[in-house]
């Protein structure tokens, strides 16, 4: 896992790196903000270690503009000269602790265990998107918050793409918006079931497993096993296809509570919201404003049949996005030639040529990548079999693409953990 030490002191720095060394972390330690955050565009970390006083930017404001990069980044500020409203600024900005100087190095070793296993299950973004103003989606948030009571199993039925991943998401932010949440995709869950370790980090938190209906047939008693000896250690939540069935003592103990994700065709009042919500997290993340919507696309898209649901226009309008740079989308080509077949990439960062190919390359196989898991209904099996990989090389592509592979649900990226 990645660290990112910001630490002026050159004795400090290098201690700090020397007690790190051979750990699970792998530490960039920079004396300046400036080229903390120009280290943090380059390249995520999942955690921030910064001083408060440093050259230039105090630590505070370091941590508010890191955070701004990146909404999951874990964050630790340390400090010798830490007055109480430093602290509880630091804290209201998200940072996980404060050490104040000078500390142990075991304690600092024990904090990064800690926050180690809550990277590895980060709860889900706060900012992401929510949209419910149509009938059958009000419904949905109604019984969300009703479920959030509870602390029953809760099945997520839908359509692919239709948002059951984010449906659980939302759920867990309700029921405890602080605590580690983990999605699994259940086609890797081979006869052993999940990984006891992985468990441990959701312990107090949720665990959604999806995409039950591509689950391995040897894999249901032992999974049923586990959640019989786990169970109350966390609250579970799965999703299933439409139409899918689960086996009895899997539906005996994940179907206590169903609940129906609605396609995006029986939500035409949520189109155009959800549209702008997503232009707008888009383009955050590229620091630019979001484009708005001029009437004849805002009619392409309610138009449209979305049979690919949310996932499709998540999708479209990534694409529609790295082929334009102006203020307003006047059209969707892709709706226009009735398909969504074109391989559109985004122009790299200027620089020498091998280095802008490669990141050509690499947008281009994201898209190859999300394009194949929708032609196969988000079957992993299936999505490995037509691309000529095995299944754990599908796997790892899509960790390296930051695509989350337990969660097809969204095609755009987030940064992986």
């Amino acid at each position: 896992m990645d660290l990112l030490l910001v630490e002026d002191k050159d004795s400090f720095r290098r201690l700090l790196t020397q007690a790190l060394e051979g750990s699970a972390w792998s530490v960039r330690a920079v004396a300046d903000p400036q080229e903390a955050l120009r280290a943090l565009e380059a390249a995520p970390s999942h955690v921030l270690v910064t001083d408060l006083r440093l050259p230039g930017m105090s630590g505070l404001e370091l941590i508010r503009r890191a955070r701004q990069l990146d909404p999951t980044l874990r964050v630790v500020l340390m400090s010798a000269f830490g007055e109480p409203r430093d602290i509880v600024e630091a804290m209201r900005l998200g940072a996980e602790d404060f050490l104040p100087k000078p500390f142990d190095l075991e304690v600092f070793l024990a904090l990064l265990d800690r926050l180690r296993a809550l990277v590895g299950a980060p709860p889900p973004d706060p900012a992401e998107p929510w949209i419910a103003h149509s009938t059958p989606m009000q419904a949905l948030d109604q019984a969300l918050r009703r479920a959030a009571g509870t602390a029953l199993p809760v099945l997520f039925v839908g359509e692919h793409g239709a948002g059951k991943g984010r449906s659980a998401r939302r759920l867990h932010t309700l029921r405890h918006p602080g605590a580690p949440y983990l999605s699994l995709a259940a086609a890797t869950l081979g006869s052993e079931g999940p990984d006891p370790g992985i468990l441990q980090l959701v312990q107090g938190g949720s665990l959604y497993l999806a995409g039950l209906e591509h689950l391995a047939p040897e894999a249901a008693a032992p999974l049923a096993r586990i959640i019989d000896k786990v169970g109350s250690g966390f609250h579970w939540m799965a999703g299933l296809d439409a139409g899918a069935t689960l086996a009895p003592d899997l539906a005996q103990r994940l179907g206590s509570l169903e609940l129906r994700v609605p396609p995006l065709r029986e939500r035409r009042e949520d189109l155009l919201a959800l549209a702008k919500a997503l232009l707008e997290r888009h383009t955050r993340r590229e620091g630019r404003p979001a484009p708005w919507l001029e009437r004849p696309a805002e009619r392409q898209l309610l138009d449209y049949a979305w049979p690919g649901n949310v996932r499709e226009l998540e999708a479209l309008l990534s694409r529609t996005l790295g082929l334009s740079d102006g203020p307003a989308i006047r059209a969707f080509p892709d709706l226009e030639l009735g398909c969504s077949e074109l391989l559109s990439l985004p122009w790299p960062e200027r620089g020498p040529l091998d280095a802008m190919v490669r990141a050509a390359s690499r947008s281009a196989e994201a898209q190859l990548l999300r394009r194949t898991l929708a032609q196969a209904d988000g079957d992993l099996p299936r999505a490995a079999e037509l691309l000529g990989l095995t299944l754990r090389s599908l796997a790892q592509r899509l960790r390296d693409q930051g695509i989350p592979l337990e969660d097809r649900d969204s095609p755009v990226p987030r940064k992986a953990p």
